[in-house]
């Protein structure tokens, strides 16, 4: 470890006691500071203070990874197996990129998985799992047309039953993904009134479809570009109108598959600043050497960073985030302190958490990052408690 600390470890309910991580460079979601020491008491941030600079580290610590996109890791797939421990792992093999919170994210399944899902997380947020902060269903109310990889026998409008999971309350943040043109404008504001985030995605919505959703309470786009109706000169699709809109956030995958660097340009050039964010859209293979996975009644197969199923559709991908952060500053060209509020402070923002998260300042969660020159992680913490070291065996 590159800092002293008493306390209990990773996992456990109680957060580790006050230490001090002295630093060569900080970056506390508005600002770079040079060799300082923040200060860490009962999980937050109190201060931050000069000091020595023969006494740093060298290395930048940044506010922790926020993936609000997240389908497994660690060679687990929460679909699959919807427990407690398949949180866990997929929380430990994004941790040593950099996430120290996220939302695990369920495809398009049966009612029983999705319950088994839901109850997954809030058994472990009660359990104080580190780095589960919520849930995000991803279907089932898609559009066959713009499915994508997702089981079209289990694509189905929005029931009494799968709203009750939305509407729980032991789940911390709740977010869906839906497409506007199988859900009403209604039923959108009923999700939205029950404070449950509303993104659209996998969609072949016409514009004024996409438009009156967003009227109605949605506040984003899930992978924008993909699985979505595109942008043409008198049908601007939902494309179109994701790019336009002030006021909603876009996710992107910047994995160099789901998107040309220029069509990342334009999203970065056409949305106002803070409503781009970074998200992986992760599959089981990340943090692993695995080369295939069963998914449903099929198998995605791996080759290099590239995840296709057996038709040779693009099947989530295995980014991490500190590679998303890696594209955005080496091919994109954005300035690191963007890219870094692209994958904290604005999912932050997205999913209403940027109150406790996505800054290291006084008062905010210590949910940090410790990044070497080359922006790779070399430490994770999730409230103070070390998540991923650097010298623990892969």
């Amino acid at each position: 470890m590159v800092c002293s600390a008493t306390g209990t470890a990773a996992g456990e309910n109680s957060v580790s006691s006050s230490f001090e991580l002295q630093v060569a460079r900080l970056f506390d979601g508005d600002t770079w500071h040079s060799n300082v020491a923040l200060s860490v008491e009962q999980g937050r941030v109190t201060g931050i203070r000069p000091c020595e600079s023969n006494s740093v580290i060298q290395a930048s610590l940044v506010p922790g990874f926020i993936d609000i996109q997240v389908n497994g890791g660690g060679g687990v797939l929460l679909n699959t197996e919807p427990t407690t421990a398949t949180l866990r792992t997929m929380l430990q093999a994004h941790a040593r990129f950099g996430t120290t919170a996220m939302l695990p994210t369920v495809i398009t399944d049966s009612l029983a998985t999705m319950q088994r899902a839901a109850d997954a997380v809030a058994a472990a947020m009660a359990a104080g799992e580190p780095g589960i902060i919520g849930i995000h269903f991803e279907g089932p109310h898609l559009s066959v047309p713009k499915r994508g990889v997702h089981p079209a026998s289990q694509i189905r409008p929005l029931s009494a039953q799968e709203l009750a999971i939305y509407q729980r309350q032991d789940l911390g943040i709740r977010m869906v993904t839906v497409a506007p043109e199988t859900i009403p404008p209604e039923q959108i504001r009923q999700l939205a009134d029950a404070d449950v985030i509303v993104f659209l995605g996998h969609s072949n919505a016409d514009a004024a479809t996409v438009q009156a959703a967003l009227a109605a309470g949605a506040t984003g786009f899930t992978h924008l570009y993909n699985a979505m109706s595109p942008l043409t000169s008198r049908e601007p699709g939902m494309v179109g109108v994701a790019l336009a809109d002030r006021d909603s956030w876009c996710g992107i995958i910047l994995d160099g598959h789901h998107m040309d660097p220029i069509a990342a340009r334009v999203a970065l050039a056409a949305k106002p600043s803070r409503k781009v964010l970074l998200v992986t859209d992760a599959m089981s293979p990340v943090g692993t050497p695995d080369t295939e996975f069963a998914f449903f009644d099929g198998k995605v197969t791996r080759q290099g960073n590239k995840l296709t199923n057996q038709t040779g559709s693009l099947a989530g991908s295995v980014l991490d985030m500190a590679a998303a952060v890696q594209y955005a500053v080496q091919v994109l060209g954005v300035e690191l302190g963007e890219a870094l509020r692209m994958a904290a402070l604005y999912p932050a923002e997205a999913i209403g958490c940027a109150d406790v998260r996505g800054k290291l300042q006084p008062g905010y969660l210590a949910d940090m990052v410790l990044l070497t020159d080359e922006l790779q992680c070399q430490q994770s913490w999730w409230q103070g408690q070390p998540l991923w070291l650097g010298n623990e065996k892969n």
